[in-house]
């Protein structure tokens, strides 16, 4: 029997999420159009030039950018063929700085930081029982939230649960009608199968369904939106998370942008209105398609401000 206790406060705060600041968006549209006049138009970097001022509530400019991941592991995994590198394994590989991610962040002056959620616990094989219980499930939720304390200019947020985390999301997806039958596996489906009847709250098929690094996902980007803060989601695990928030509130992902709309279920992110940076068609879950759309996102933030202060009389 479901409670509804663990998630009451996160329905509360799903349900009275602040919208943009329409006043720094006009703002920002206007430089774009003046601008066009004399330059051309901005394309895709005007639109995020907009974007950022309506979420950030101030002019594109310098971000501060930061990337979190947050690393899980899955009951699921026994069952499955070994990855070729385990979720511990990269959690390592990160520390020493040796992912790709490390070395985009140390060129770009991008904030890391990668966040074990007990390792060494993996979830219930969500193929045949819930991954979560409630409670750990909203305390999960909460740790993420807390884990964007001080945010501010930009945030990429990734998941890596290995394979079975990707199972994870997808299911999540399938579970609030967001997968195409094509991408179901044998596994979403099996998932899908025993947790039948059980699927019409979000929050409950998140928690039954969902991987730690997905609740996570969802409580950091509840937290950056309360905290002003634009978010790039990096991958499934990043858009499962945000499928679930959607379902909750319609507009609680409006803050939200793609890094990398080609690696991620595009019938999913179209149906939650995300818009993507870029379109790379990266399949790593190592964040460092995130690395390179913050890049994107900066240079359109440079430019639009340069724009701006040439608009200046004088």
């Amino acid at each position: 029997m479901i409670s509804g206790l663990p998630f009451d406060d996160i329905r509360q705060l799903a349900a009275n999420l602040s919208g943009a600041d329409e006043d720094a968006r006009a703002e920002a549209a206007a430089v774009n159009r003046k601008a066009a006049e004399r330059d051309g138009p901005a394309g895709k970097a005007g639109e995020i030039a907009e974007w950022l001022a309506a979420w950030s509530g101030r002019r594109p400019g310098a971000l501060k950018p930061q990337i979190a991941i947050f690393a899980a592991t899955h009951a699921l995994s026994a069952r499955m063929a070994p990855d070729a590198e385990s979720v511990q394994a990269f959690v390592d590989r990160c520390g020493a700085g040796g992912a790709a991610v490390n070395q985009l962040c140390a060129a770009g002056d991008y904030g890391l930081k990668v966040f074990d959620l007990a390792l060494d616990i993996p979830v219930e094989d969500f193929t045949r029982e819930a991954a979560l219980d409630e409670r750990g499930c909203a305390a999960t939720m909460a740790f993420g939230m807390e884990a964007l304390a001080g945010a501010s200019g930009l945030v990429v947020l990734a998941g890596h649960g290995g394979s079975a985390g990707q199972h994870s999301a997808l299911s999540v997806l399938g579970a609030l009608r967001l997968l195409s039958a094509a991408r179901e596996s044998e596994l979403v489906r099996e998932a899908l199968a025993c947790h039948a009847g059980h699927l019409s709250d979000p929050l409950e098929a998140m928690r039954r369904l969902g991987g730690r690094e997905i609740a996570a996902l969802a409580g950091a980007i509840l937290a950056a939106r309360t905290q002003r803060v634009p978010v790039l989601l990096d991958g499934v695990a990043a858009l499962a998370a945000a499928a679930v928030l959607h379902a909750l509130n319609a507009e609680a992902v409006s803050h939200c942008m793609l890094a990398d709309g080609a690696n991620t279920a595009g019938e999913a992110a179209a149906a939650l209105g995300l818009k993507s940076v870029m379109d790379l068609g990266m399949g790593n879950t190592d964040a460092s398609a995130g690395a390179i759309a913050v890049g994107v996102v900066q240079s359109a933030a440079y430019c639009h401000a340069a724009a701006g202060r040439a608009l200046q009389p004088g």
